[in-house]
């Protein structure tokens, strides 16, 4: 028995030794090659130069301490290169390690290890460490790339989306911060328009329409400071959410005209206005989620009126309904204040019409804003009157313009559009 157990401990031993020798041998090759480097042999200066190439360690990985696996076999140069730590630190030095080992595996905090198969295939492209086949398309962001003779071929939309415009804003002093939403990733920026927003150009009525002078007050008579949330903390209503339709034409001109009816009638009503009464029933050139106009929005305020929210909740019946059809589901007279039927929310009694009187516009000029939204109320813009704000609009930090427009607008408005 005693002599069996000898036998078992000298054979593992034998083992571990084999095993050393092995793991040292790669090196002690290099380590020879090495030495041939001091006689100037040709040979190992061609092969020195092939270990010099290439991106060996970004797409093999790289790995911490000694790892005889972590290497990167150069078949058309007969050669062997490591990404390992041990390449820079033990014999026979640096010239053991690959040739990007230094830029991938020395800068990163942590050092990675690739999942993509080995040895990498010979053709297709890598995207953030991952292999494509030739032909492959995928999307960053909102651009498209396909793998064509192992280089990306993308478009060149301008995204929604955009890094670089968020980091820019974030590094300012703006007063505010931008956010990057996942909803928008993927979109361009001419979808969000689109989608998201929805006002059409304004027409030339509108354009030539003589602004109602202010009083031109000093900026220094009014408060640093102005939201109409505290001015009218019950009378101000939160946002709507418009999805992916683009009717801002409609949802803009209905929250303000809520919120200016509730300030003019001193809180007696506070019913919030139904968007979706505008966006089915207002159809003369009108186009629903697929754009308008405030022009016609706020004429047919006066001339038909509109429902309460609560009446005629937005995207009524939208699961029910086909996206393409428009139904308008209350009929309104002129002159009558109340609709010809019920609500189409059957648990909403009051089927009242709210009226507005006819639209005005006021001076771009900023303290003259600023009076007008003390004084009655939060006002409109036209969307289209800055491109600047267009592109930043969605990266505010609660999705949607403020309702009170001074906090972050004042310095820009212009072609200011409300009712009284």
């Amino acid at each position: 028995m005693w002599l069996k157990s000898q036998i078992l401990l000298l054979y593992c031993i034998a083992s571990e030794v084999w095993m050393a020798k092995r793991l040292d041998a790669r090196r002690n090759l290099t380590k020879e090659l090495y030495s041939l480097e001091d006689g100037g042999s040709a040979k190992w200066n061609r092969l020195k130069r092939s270990l010099y190439q290439g991106k060996s360690c970004r797409i093999r990985g790289c790995c911490t301490g000694r790892n005889d696996d972590c290497s990167f076999n150069i078949a058309s140069r007969a050669a062997i290169c490591y990404c390992d730590q041990f390449c820079a630190s033990g014999p026979p030095g640096p010239i053991d390690c690959c040739a990007d080992y230094w830029d991938t595996c020395e800068n990163t905090v942590e050092p990675t290890r690739s999942d993509e198969p080995w040895p990498p295939p010979a053709s297709g492209c890598y995207k953030d460490g991952r292999h494509y086949g030739e032909g492959a398309i995928i999307k960053d962001n909102c651009n498209s790339c396909k793998c064509i003779q192992s280089n990306w071929k993308c478009s060149n939309e301008v995204c929604l989306v955009r890094p670089d415009l968020i980091h820019h804003i974030n590094s300012g002093d703006y007063g505010w911060k931008a956010d990057n939403y996942t909803q928008f990733w993927g979109m361009t920026l001419e979808e969000g328009f689109r989608k998201r927003l929805g006002t059409l150009p304004p027409s030339h009525s509108l354009l030539n329409m003589e602004a109602i002078p202010g009083s031109s007050l000093l900026e220094e008579k009014f408060p640093e400071f102005f939201a109409a949330t505290y001015a009218w903390p019950d009378w101000i209503h939160d946002p709507l959410d418009q999805r992916n339709c683009g009717a801002s034409w409609a949802f803009s001109t209905a929250s303000v005209a809520a919120d200016r009816i509730a300030i003019h009638s001193d809180g007696q009503i506070t019913d919030n206005l139904s968007v979706q009464n505008l966006i089915s029933c207002d159809t003369k050139n009108q186009h629903g989620c697929g754009g308008g106009n405030i022009e016609g929005a706020w004429r047919y305020l006066k001339t038909h009126g509109v429902v309460s929210y609560a009446c005629y909740p937005s995207f009524w019946k939208h699961s029910l309904d086909s996206p393409s059809e428009n139904h308008c589901y209350v009929s309104s007279e002129y002159g009558k204040n109340h609709t010809n039927g019920p609500c189409p929310n059957a648990l909403e009694d009051s089927n009242r019409l709210y009226r507005c009187a006819s639209h005005y516009r006021i001076s771009s000029k900023e303290t003259d804003i600023m009076e007008e939204i003390m004084a009655k109320g939060p006002v409109q813009e036209h969307p289209e009157s800055d491109l600047q704000l267009l592109k930043m609009i969605f990266h505010f930090p609660s999705l949607v313009i403020p309702q009170d427009l001074t906090k972050y607008l004042w310095p820009i408005l212009s072609n200011v559009m409300s009712n009284i």
